[in-house]
């Protein structure tokens, strides 16, 4: 498994940040893949997703596939 560097990298908080204080972040500071962490843990672990897939979640999130919008 390959060590993926998250220093320097510009997060940003999902638009739906304070609302209820379950927030995350992300960052597009890398090609091919979006890595997702806990903004409450900004130095806790992140996940990493391939582009392509973040994109499908984020699709279905906003088409209501998973009731929680």
């Amino acid at each position: 498994m390959q060590h993926l560097d998250l220093a320097s990298a510009r997060w940003r908080k999902s638009t739906y940040s304070g609302q209820g204080g379950e927030c995350m972040e992300i960052t597009a500071d890398f090609p091919g893949i979006v890595p997702v962490r806990d903004s409450k843990d900004p130095q806790g672990p992140a996940l990493v997703f391939p582009t392509s897939a973040w994109r499908s979640f984020v699709t279905a999130v906003q088409a209501g596939e998973f009731g929680i919008i």
